[in-house]
């Protein structure tokens, strides 16, 4: 476990609802930080942008981009991958309703395999943005830099848990590719991708076995792949 995962553990959940509120607020005080350089400068149109499915073994990858008002935190917001699938669905719900601008851009399973998962991933991002009905005045991205975006964009690492507006992006990616692959599971059922949304769980390597690769598998993912293909039955 490293030093973060420690930390985390150690956070102890205040016992009171009075002492939730507090600690929930000094929460989003914390993620509001590097947005709120921005809005102290007169730079209102920050847009957060962040992915979902970069390890999946089949499906798109999607990303969003999320501008949201100056100083409108939406509490419970979080890293996706820390939400329930429950909790990431209401909040996608005020996300949408609160949100300035708000865009979905993917990357196709044959970019995926055509172009890498990481200049696919950089391409949905940019698709995203391009597709944002207002013009955002600055871009935070999750992660390294991107060079698709140019130079006028500013990464964060670990983004989606430092910054309130890559949050809401992650959540927003996160909530629409859950769907599609939902979708996709009734059109080739077997798979698992109603509850796995097509990443590499026992069920969904033993369905590729029994049942083979579908067009939305990833057969760039070539490891993956020649170990799914070996699991005894």
């Amino acid at each position: 476990m490293g030093d973060a995962a420690r930390g985390r553990s150690k956070r102890r959940r205040p016992k009171t609802a009075a002492g939730r509120r507090r600690a929930e607020t000094w929460r989003l005080k914390k993620l509001l930080e590097i947005e709120a350089e921005y809005w102290d400068r007169g730079i209102d149109h920050v847009a957060g942008v962040d992915e979902a499915g970069r390890g999946p073994l089949a499906g798109p990858v999607f990303a969003a981009a999320v501008i949201l008002p100056p100083r409108t935190p939406i509490r419970g917001v979080d890293d996706s991958k820390r939400l329930p699938a429950e909790r990431r669905e209401a909040l996608f719900d005020e996300i949408r309703d609160t949100a300035v601008a708000i865009a979905v851009g993917a990357a196709s399973t044959r970019e995926v395999d055509q172009l890498n998962i990481l200049r696919a991933s950089h391409l949905a991002m940019l698709r995203a943005l391009r597709k944002l009905p207002v013009q955002p005045q600055q871009v935070i991205v999750d992660g390294l830099p991107v060079p698709q975006l140019g130079e006028d964009h500013r990464a964060v690492v670990d983004g989606d848990e430092k910054v309130h507006c890559i949050a809401c992006a992650s959540i927003v990616a996160k909530v629409v590719r859950d769907r599609l692959m939902r979708m996709l599971a009734g059109r080739y059922p077997g798979y698992g991708w109603d509850h796995n949304a097509g990443y590499g769980t026992p069920d969904h390597r033993e369905a590729i076995f029994e049942l083979g690769l579908t067009p939305h598998h990833r057969r760039s993912f070539e490891p993956n792949m020649q170990l799914t293909l070996q699991l005894p039955i």
